[in-house]
């Protein structure tokens, strides 16, 4: 429906116009014989122009549009309705002047949202470009690379290589994004492929697609200018190509289409493989820590300063939810403010990263997510699933060094097997998800930072990987030599056997399964595959700042916001032998961690090319973070100790004070917060509040009724509501109520506390932002 806002917009309100010029024509005849004419036209165009709002609004909605452009347009054509409506009433009313004036205006609005629409539909230079003083003429020059193509040529000089290259390299980029769905080696459409210099030069069933030199004569360029639509119009499917994507290609041939010779660069980012150990900046006074020095000289090049660093209850709570999952309690937090030791932080990172049991049952959360390791779902049931809980929980309570925990899971013994013996799915399934393919996915993914899914089924259209690079990793997994199958169509080719990065060495195809996952294990935990160690410290980063270096964390070929950072910590990861909890000590303990948090008023932006770092980003309470502070602070939401895992060591039970829910089996609450049900690898969650979790919170069974029993024992010990206020406040947030906080807290809870009262209080203090997010 939002498109009919054009033909709206092009017929009926126009009628507008011509009615002020029927109305000037009127008024300079002094005749009134095209009155009832004039009328029916400013009915039918107000009316228009009601329908054509609402159709832009709905349009503006449901396409990508952004920018000023279509800002501006959205609030003139607004302006220009309610001036459009105002004239009808003057018209009615029989005020002829101020109809007249209102006319004139809405005319004006109608031709200034008009041009602003028409910048939307054809470019910000629709009427420049064709004037003899205007852009459109010569070679492009405009924005972004092609003004350094185009610099060359108005100096009548021919390109050289390195920008050859370079204009191959966006030209193939362009081909690669809106072509090669239908036109690569997975699928050829009209016998064309555009992925190879010969293919394209070659062209398809209907001849060649382009004559180098003539981009007018050539007819890729005729196809991607036909309207959306046109049968000969490309592509056939998704967006156009952009105006300025046209002129690049325009560009390209008519400089001759030319290629470099050589090898192909890749069109995409591929990270370097080997470690790389960067200089560290210069320490200052006060700027000593590794990270430090490497955000110092970020700051710099963005012109950011330091801010002055969060308070020592902010700090605390902080490293308390980051290390060990926890709320700190009210006298640990007391004495921390106290302590007048210059060096009590780092003291503080290190007694809570001893806390092995502690330490343990938070990052289970972490690995569980990642190794998609559950207590119950599907497969566990029929055979088809194995789980690692008992390896997993002890690795992380002693602290196994990394590489070990690498080569354990890629070679594993019993008990460390299930990661990569993925799920045995019953029935049909697709080629895609059989076993040998999940562990290369999985592998891939967790490990490396790399997405295999797409080259799982044919060549990918996000990466250079092919259909054959992800069998031969899948077959290192197999018992038996795979066949590949192309959108789960057999191919008749066999598999070869090779580790996804060939640089890491040569897997020998003829060993058995055994000894192949351990020459697997071998080469990627050895020290040159600087892969495996960046992405895990990005991981680590990202769980502690609330952003990666590099976003998203699996897509490890991104670029970072700091390459030399990224670089030192993995660097080092691998010099202090792989110790996580030593990788979180020099994060903790950094300036950098204990700046102010920001907070992003969009979740895009966490992903967004030109994020710029400038502190931790505000987070919310994981699922488990959330369900054992409410235990903490108010009464356990699991108080049942039998629903602990049987896997897990007895003294667990006598450790803590309650089951920590990492711990339990997965349930209605736990999933409305975010818990993911771990059938697939997840390796990030979402921040951002939702509906289901809003209703959870609100109205779920098992949330209320830890908050009731809490109420009733809060009201048994705390017979006062002073006391009882100060001491919830204490325990949940850590500081004493406010004034204000204190008399709504009296209003809420009464003169006498009330269990109902009570209850209110402490639901409405766990919905508190400060409660709920990670300062």
């Amino acid at each position: 429906m939002g498109r009919l806002h054009p033909l709206i917009v092009h017929f009926p309100v126009g009628l507008l116009c011509i009615a002020l010029l029927l109305e000037a024509v009127g008024w300079f005849r002094k005749s009134t014989d095209m009155q009832a004419g004039i009328r029916a036209m400013v009915w039918i165009g107000a009316i228009s122009s009601v329908v054509a709002a609402a159709l832009g609004l709905v349009l503006v909605n449901q396409d990508d549009y952004g920018g000023d452009t279509v800002t501006i347009h959205q609030w003139s054509g607004l302006a220009t309705m309610t001036l459009a409506l105002l004239t009808v009433l003057a018209l009615r009313s029989g005020r002829i002047e101020l109809y007249r004036g209102l006319l004139i205006a809405t005319v004006l609005g109608v031709s200034l949202a008009g041009h602003f629409g028409a910048m939307l539909t054809h470019g910000d230079d629709y009427l420049s470009s064709v004037l003899p003083f205007g852009k459109g003429s010569g070679s492009p020059t405009g924005s972004g690379s092609q003004f350094a193509f185009a610099s060359a040529t108005t100096a009548n000089q021919p390109l050289d290589d390195k920008q050859i290259g370079e204009l191959n390299l966006e030209v193939r980029s362009i081909l690669a994004h809106n072509c090669y769905s239908c036109h690569s080696a997975t699928k050829t459409k009209g016998g064309l492929r555009l992925d190879k210099k010969e293919f394209v030069m070659k062209g398809g069933e209907d001849g060649e697609i382009l004559v180098a030199g003539h981009p007018e004569k050539s007819d890729i360029i005729r196809r991607i200018k036909l309207p959306a639509g046109h049968e000969d119009a490309m592509p056939t499917k998704g967006k156009r190509l952009t105006d300025h994507d046209i002129a690049l290609l325009e560009f390209w041939i008519q400089q001759g289409a030319p290629w470099p010779s050589g090898p192909e660069k890749s069109i995409y980012r591929v990270a370097e493989l080997a470690p790389r150990l960067p200089a560290l900046p210069d320490a200052t006074a006060d700027i000593t820590n590794p990270v430090d020095r490497f955000v110092n000289v970020y700051f710099q090049q963005h012109k950011l300063t330091w801010k002055n660093l969060v308070d020592d209850r902010t700090y605390m709570r902080r490293v308390y939810l980051d290390v060990v999952g926890l709320l700190p309690t009210p006298a640990t937090l007391k004495a921390f403010e106290t302590d007048t030791r210059p060096d009590k932080r780092e003291l503080l990172v290190k007694e809570l990263l001893n806390r092995n049991t502690d330490y343990a049952q938070h990052w289970l959360t972490f690995w569980n997510d990642a190794l998609r390791n559950d207590y119950t779902g599907t497969g566990y049931i029929t055979g088809g699933r194995h789980d690692i809980t008992s390896w997993l929980y002890t690795s992380l309570k002693a602290n196994k060094p990394y590489n070990q925990f690498v080569r354990e899971l890629v070679s594993p013994t019993k008990a460390s097997a299930g990661f990569i013996k993925g799920i045995k799915w019953r029935g049909t399934i697709n080629s895609s998800q059989r076993t040998e393919m999940q562990a290369a996915q999985n592998v891939s993914q967790v490990l490396l930072g790399l997405n295999l899914k797409c080259a799982s089924c044919h060549d990918s259209f996000i990466s250079d990987w092919k259909l054959a690079d992800a069998y031969a990793f899948a077959n290192v997994f197999a018992d038996t030599t795979l066949e590949i199958n192309r959108c789960d169509k057999p191919t008749g080719k066999m598999a070869g056997t090779r580790i996804i990065f060939e640089k890491l060495g040569t897997i020998n195809g003829k060993a058995t399964t055994k000894e192949r996952l351990k020459e697997l294990a071998d080469f990627m935990v050895q020290p040159q595959d600087g892969r495996l160690y960046r992405t895990v410290v990005n991981r680590i980063w990202a769980q502690v700042m609330g952003r990666g270096i590099i976003e998203p964390v699996d897509v490890m070929d991104n670029d970072p916001w700091s390459q030399d950072l990224l670089d030192w910590l993995a660097s080092d990861f691998v010099t202090n032998g792989y110790d996580i909890k030593k990788l979180m000590f020099t994060i903790l303990t950094s300036k950098t961690y204990q700046l102010p948090s920001v907070g992003l008023k969009d979740a895009d932006l966490i992903t967004s090319p030109k994020f710029v770092f400038q502190g931790m980003v505000r987070r919310r309470l994981t699922a488990e973070q959330f369900a054992d502070a409410v235990s903490l602070a108010f009464s356990p939401i699991y108080v049942d100790t039998s629903i602990v895992k049987e896997q897990f060591p007895k003294n667990i039970k006598r450790e803590v004070p309650f089951p920590r829910a990492s711990l339990v089996k997965n349930d209605p609450f736990l999933t409305a917060l975010g818990r993911p049900n771990r059938e697939t690898v997840s390796t990030s969650r979402s921040s951002q509040a939702n509906l289901l979790q809003a209703l959870e919170l609100t109205n779920g069974e098992k949330f209320n009724d830890a908050l009731k029993r809490g109420a009733q024992a809060w009201k048994a010990t705390y017979p006062t509501t002073d006391v009882l206020v100060k001491n919830l406040y204490w325990k949940a947030l850590g500081r004493e109520p406010k004034p204000k906080e204190m008399a709504v807290a009296q209003k809420i809870v009464g003169k006498n506390p009330t269990t109902e009262g009570i209850q209110d209080l402490v639901w409405a203090i766990s919905l508190h932002p400060e409660f709920q997010l990670i300062y």
